[in-house]
């Protein structure tokens, strides 16, 4: 069972992750250490050669492997970004991008996730990401 819903992470995103808004970024999934987040199209999110820019992909990224924390250990505003990385697997097309995020391990004070980036429609992986959190002391 999740320790947050969709809801208050949507309220949460409203005030307080302003990146996650003015991207229009859309919690369709929360289970206990998964998160689902789409990314609708935009244009702007070309880069040149007609793809979709790489910071888009991470800001997906990094939001729902918070959302997936948070549905872990409940909210924890200071739970931070300590590492990422991420592999741009294939070029994503002029779809949504969807990040499949999910926790792999769960430590009293470090929290490390997996995302799959794909654009809507195809199962070619877009990407993959890893990322570790920061977990402030006492939260868990």
């Amino acid at each position: 069972m999740p320790r947050i819903t969709i809801a208050q992470m949507d309220s949460l995103a409203r005030e307080q992750l302003p990146f996650a808004i003015e991207n229009g970024l859309i919690l369709d999934t929360l289970d206990d250490g998964r998160a689902v987040v789409r990314a609708p199209y935009r244009s702007a999110f070309l880069r040149p050669g007609g793809t979709i820019a790489g910071p888009v992909m991470m800001a997906l990224a990094d939001y729902g492997v918070y959302a997936a924390l948070l549905s872990r250990i409940g909210i924890v505003e200071l739970a931070v970004t300590t590492s990422f990385n991420i592999n741009f697997l294939s070029r994503p097309g002029a779809a949504d991008l969807i990040a499949d995020a999910r926790i792999i391990k769960l430590g009293k004070r470090l929290a490390v996730g997996e995302v799959e980036i794909f654009s809507a429609g195809c199962d070619d992986l877009a990407a993959h990401v890893t990322a570790t959190y920061s977990i402030p002391p006492g939260a868990v």
